[in-house]
């Protein structure tokens, strides 16, 4: 397991970037974290990272947004308006675990638990932490590479 100390988005969104550059088709990125923890802004690095130029936002209310125009499509699901793992599995979203370019789960654990466990597929799990207004811990394990 990895850790990163970030003191600041922009880090946050540069480690998000060094993501994407090295980033494969059928990567699963499942991300826990508080509420302005820093989830979208490591999205908007790794869309960056994949050479990304659409404008990135969380997909709260639509529960998926998928960016296309770089080196790989993106697939950016939120499921922080799903409660539990039937919602999900009733969303639909299953086909994401598999994607033809790399998918980002925010509020991951709301599907795969706490901590959320990998599913068979290239898997990072990651999970940000607060330890200050301006710093995050961001630890992160790959599963099945």
């Amino acid at each position: 397991m990895a850790t990163f100390i970030s003191h600041s988005p922009g880090e946050t969104g540069q480690l998000g970037e060094a993501w994407g550059q090295t980033a494969r088709a059928g990567w699963v990125i499942a991300l826990s974290g508080d509420l302005g923890a820093g989830k979208t802004q490591l999205v908007k690095g790794l869309a960056r990272g994949l050479g990304i130029i659409e404008r990135v936002h969380s997909p709260t209310f639509t529960l998926v947004n998928i960016y296309e125009g770089g080196r790989l499509p993106l697939f950016h699901l939120d499921l922080y308006r799903l409660e539990t793992r039937d919602q999900v599995l009733g969303a639909g979203l299953e086909e994401y675990l598999h994607p033809g370019g790399v998918s980002v789960i925010e509020w991951a654990e709301r599907w795969f638990g706490e901590p959320p466990e990998p599913a068979g597929m290239p898997f990072r799990r990651v999970v940000i932490e607060t330890i200050s207004d301006s710093e995050r811990r961001i630890t992160y394990e790959d599963f099945g590479a």
